[in-house]
């Protein structure tokens, strides 16, 4: 992606930064070729950015040239009206409060150069305004009352920064736009970036690191420049074109609010927002899988631990499962009146919904991967030794998870890839994994995972390499497609 830095005057810009563009307003402006260049991220550092303004008009027209901007047009609105800032920045409360605790007067000033500060105690609320309100430089006014609160931000321009700040600024200036991923060996020939959220100490993650390996190398083949980020990288997600979540997913956690910004800044992402949502309550899987006639174990929505009517329909053992349940966490198996009483009651503390759903012992579940709309690969996940379930967290370190089985997508059933499309279909588009049980010749849905297992060794197994490759090439061609730039075939 081309980097440059706009301005009025060429001269304004007082830092070192080698190999990035600086292009005045007007030639952005009046320049056909801007018009026409594709994969260009501007950051405008304009005096003024008042409403028809000349920086207001770099912000416009760098977003309807789909070149990515910073500040965006709608961060220089936001900036300005006070009610959004109050709204925005109340997520900031604990950590406002924290910062400024030792401010003796009523009224204090905070300088945000490249989403940084000087001081150290006040860098981590720097970065989260930054975060909130993408601007290289911004100055944040506070007022103390009964407690510290937001008054009002303001963009600085390059003549207010103290002189005694040039070398902090120069510094983090050339941290901000000088990352070493621009400067790859095979730069000409990585024309995206691409984002791969993970966790390194997670216990068992969608992915393993060898998988992690593969689409690193697989995406930079087809054009990425592929970087793997943490949740402390969420205020650097506007310097990618795309995301991949490779972690485990849920709503309330930073991996929905990882896609759900993403999204908002223009990014495709595998796992988007809505299929998080959609994918991460088993109260919403079952309503959809009802509606829609998809068969899948008899199933109850139970906001009271009612145990004779829940016996009366799905008789024992039955299984509860807490909504926003994953990796078999948050499911329990009833083999008694007095089980069912016990989990049903401990698990409505923590939700008002619950779900009851009649047993259905089987030797393996089916993991149908599904992407685009399209069967991607298939699986038997045999159950965990002695277990009912795949995953036995209980159990020894080395019969936590029961065998596996890849199945090449020709030789599964055409009526279990029938029942695993229906269901995506009803999610949305994204990458999904539908696990599916057999009984009496019959295929149940059980879920829909959004985020599902792609480890080396399992799920790859079948087709290799390939099975990264059309993830990236999905989010390839969706980059494409975003950016206007004509698929190559």
């Amino acid at each position: 992606m081309q980097k440059i830095i706009i301005l009025n005057k060429k001269t304004d810009w007082p830092f070192q930064t080698p190999d990035i563009e600086i292009v005045t307003a007007l030639e952005y402006l009046t320049n056909p070729t801007w018009t026409n260049t594709r994969n260009v991220q501007a950051f405008n550092f304009c005096k003024n950015m008042g409403y028809q303004s000349n920086g207001y008009y770099v912000s416009l027209l760098a977003e309807a040239r789909n070149h990515r901007v910073i500040p965006s047009v709608t961060t220089i609105q936001d900036i300005k009206t006070k009610s959004v800032v109050k709204v925005m920045s109340t997520e900031l409360t604990e950590l406002i409060q924290t910062s400024l605790k030792r401010i003796k007067s009523d009224q204090f000033i905070l300088s945000v150069y490249f989403g940084r500060n000087l001081s150290k105690q006040y860098d981590k609320l720097a970065r989260e305004l930054y975060t909130l309100f993408k601007t290289p430089l911004l100055q944040a006014k506070f007022k103390y009352t009964d407690k510290w609160y937001l008054q009002s931000l303001s963009q600085l321009t390059l003549k207010d920064i103290p002189p005694q700040h040039h070398a902090f600024v120069q510094d983090n200036s050339e941290a901000y736009f000088r990352k070493e991923r621009y400067y790859y060996q095979k730069k000409d020939k990585l024309i995206f970036d691409l984002a791969i959220l993970h966790n390194p100490l997670e216990k068992s993650p969608p992915s393993n690191e060898k998988a992690l390996q593969k689409f690193v190398s697989v995406a930079q083949e087809e054009g990425f420049y592929t970087e793997m980020i943490t949740k402390d990288d969420y205020h650097r997600l506007a310097e990618f074109n795309a995301l991949l979540i490779r972690e485990t997913t849920a709503v309330n956690h930073h991996t929905y609010r990882f896609a759900r910004r993403a999204t908002a800044d223009g990014l495709v992402v595998i796992d988007d927002p809505v299929s998080i949502l959609r994918c991460a309550n088993k109260v919403y899987l079952a309503e959809i899988l009802n509606k829609a006639k998809v068969l899948s174990p008899k199933t109850l929505i139970l906001q009271q631990a009612k145990t004779d009517d829940i016996i009366a329909q799905l008789g024992l053992p039955v299984v509860l499962k807490q909504p926003d349940s994953a990796f078999s966490l948050g499911v329990k198996k009833a083999e008694t009146r007095d089980e069912l009483e016990q989990f049903a009651t401990a698990m409505l503390k923590e939700s008002e919904l619950i779900i009851a759903q009649e047993y259905m012992p089987t030797d393996f579940d089916w993991r149908i991967g599904v992407l685009n709309g399209e069967v991607l690969y298939a699986c038997k996940y045999f159950m965990a030794l002695g277990h009912w379930q795949i995953y036995n967290w209980a159990g020894k370190e080395e019969d936590i998870e029961g065998e596996f089985e890849s199945v090449p997508v020709r030789q599964v059933p055409d009526k279990i890839k029938d029942a695993a499309l229906k269901v995506t279909n009803l999610i949305g588009n994204g990458l999904y994994g539908v696990d599916i049980k057999v009984s009496g010749g019959r295929a149940f849905v059980i879920e829909v995972n959004d985020n599902p297992n792609l480890d080396a060794g399992v799920e790859d197994q079948i087709l290799n390499d390939e099975l990264y490759r059309r993830i990236i090439l999905t989010l390839k061609s969706r980059v494409e497609q975003s950016m206007n730039i004509p698929h190559e075939t």
